[in-house]
């Protein structure tokens, strides 16, 4: 095999900053943030969401007021589309 082909595989933690989780696994890739977890230093990869905060893994869902922010357009733009008509 050709040297130098393939990346290094190394073990790296993951920060879930949602969460406030971490996660130590083997991946390949490149960061230059490092962290120590329990003695060790690893590579750092800050995360926004995993299965720590997840809503499909955790079960906890968030809801979104989608119907209140269509009734806040629909009241902004009414008079600008009874115009266009």
């Amino acid at each position: 095999m050709k040297k130098d082909t393939h990346p290094n595989y190394r073990l790296v933690c993951f920060h879930d900053v949602g969460a406030d989780e971490k996660f130590i696994v083997g991946s390949t890739i490149d960061t230059k943030d490092k962290i120590e977890v329990e003695g060790v230093e690893y590579p750092l990869v800050r995360v926004e969401i995993s299965s720590a905060s997840h809503p499909f893994f955790t079960g906890k869902q968030k809801f979104v007021d989608t119907a209140g922010r269509v009734e806040k357009f629909r009241r902004r733009y009414a008079s600008s589309s009874t115009k266009a008509k």
